[in-house]
């Protein structure tokens, strides 16, 4: 699994992620639908690589039993902060490749492309293995990955890969001041791996730089249609459906995400 640079990369990535990660397209819905089916059945939902809290928040608002696993305790600093009061609501730091809850759910998810900090097939298999002991028999996964844009990663293997820019602007939630976002990719084809590179800039009035945040590089893994299905069977999953997005549409060509329901 990649790590960032420094722990104030990762406060600082903590502090800021609800500011610069929205929801998906229909996805709070989609996962509302399945929750749903696991409350009636009087069974939990438990969200692997919850970070900051942003889908387990809002189904503990519908009333839903949740439990947000992550292994970075400053995001769950920020998830506890934002859920004072909530008592069907509960944080665990863990190890999304060995956890022990001692307890099993109707459904578990990874939103949000968490899954791909995964880097090597040992821990992805160790992942889903681990969600698996922890659903009840027919309980439910449900994987969220991004679709590989084939022509976008092939340019970043030649020098485009080095090329750090200007992608994002916001505004600190903390500081109030504004955020300039610099990144550069690069993709190593023999491991699957798209490298992301970051550093966050604060600027004062004058639009002069007065801290500078470098997350370092951060490794995902591209994972491909079928190699998420063999993973899944070796897991002991059986795959009932492949989405292309949150509103049911089949998976194809141009979809931009892989949402993946599978049963145990």
């Amino acid at each position: 699994m990649s790590k960032f640079a420094s722990k104030q990369a990762l406060a600082f990535y903590a502090e800021t992620y609800d500011t610069v990660v929205p929801d998906w397209p229909g996805e709070i819905g989609f996962y509302r639908e399945l929750a749903a089916e696991a409350h009636a059945n009087g069974q939990a939902v438990l969200e692997v690589a919850c970070g900051t809290g942003r889908v387990a928040i809002q189904l503990a608002r519908e009333s839903f039993e949740v439990v947000g696993l992550d292994l970075s305790s400053a995001m769950l600093d920020v998830a506890r902060e934002k859920s004072a009061g909530m008592s069907n609501l509960r944080w665990v730091q863990g190890d999304m490749r060995s956890f022990d809850l001692g307890e099993t759910f109707g459904l578990a998810i990874i939103p949000g492309h968490s899954f791909q900090n995964l880097l090597t097939a040992e821990d992805q298999l160790a992942c889903l293995e681990s969600i698996r002991r922890h659903l009840v028999p027919g309980g439910q996964l449900v994987v969220h990955l991004d679709h590989p844009e084939l022509d976008w990663l092939g340019e970043l293997t030649g020098d485009q890969g080095a090329v750090v820019e200007e992608s994002q602007r916001f505004t600190h939630p903390r500081t109030g001041r504004e955020v300039r976002t610099l990144q550069g990719w690069g993709y190593e084809p023999a491991t699957q791996t798209a490298i992301s590179h970051k550093v966050w800039e604060e600027l004062g009035p004058d639009g002069k730089v007065v801290d500078r945040v470098d997350r370092g590089p951060i490794r995902i893994h591209v994972v491909y249609r079928f190699e998420m299905e063999h993973l899944l069977a070796r897991a002991g999953f059986e795959v009932s459906t492949l989405y292309g997005d949150f509103f049911g549409d089949r998976f194809r060509d141009a979809s931009s995400e892989m949402v993946w329901v599978a049963r145990r």
